[in-house]
C-alpha cells in the first residue's frame, strides 16, 4: 500500500485490512474521526504511537499536549502544515 491508495480509501466505510494501529488512527483522522484516532493510539505506548498521538493533538489545536507527545516520540514539533505532516507520517509508516 502507498499514500495514494491509503487516501483513495477514506471514502470506504471501513480501513484497509492489515493495517498497524498508528496507521489506522491516521486513517480515522482523515475521516474526521478524531475521537476515534485518539482513542487507538491511547491505548499503545511505541513511538509510532506516540508521534500519531502527537500529531493528533497538533491538528487538534493543542500545541502543547502535542510538544509532549513529539518528545515522547522522539521527533521535532513539526512546521509543515498538519495536512503535509500527516501525509508524511503515513509514507514513513507504510515504508516499513
Amino acid at each position: 500500500m502507498d499514500l495514494e491508495t491509503l487516501t483513495a480509501s477514506l471514502k470506504q466505510d471501513a480501513p484497509p485490512a492489515g493495517l498497524s494501529p498508528p496507521l489506522e488512527a491516521l486513517w480515522r483522522l482523515g475521516r474526521d474521526d478524531w475521537e476515534g484516532a485518539h482513542k487507538i493510539v491511547q491505548e499503545l505506548g511505541d513511538f509510532d504511537a506516540a508521534w500519531v498521538h502527537a500529531h493528533l493533538h497538533r491538528a487538534e489545536g493543542d500545541p502543547g499536549n502535542a510538544a509532549y507527545w513529539y518528545r515522547r516520540a522522539g521527533k521535532p514539533v513539526s512546521s509543515v502544515s498538519v495536512q503535509d505532516e500527516w501525509e508524511e507520517i503515513v509514507t514513513e509508516l507504510l515504508g516499513r
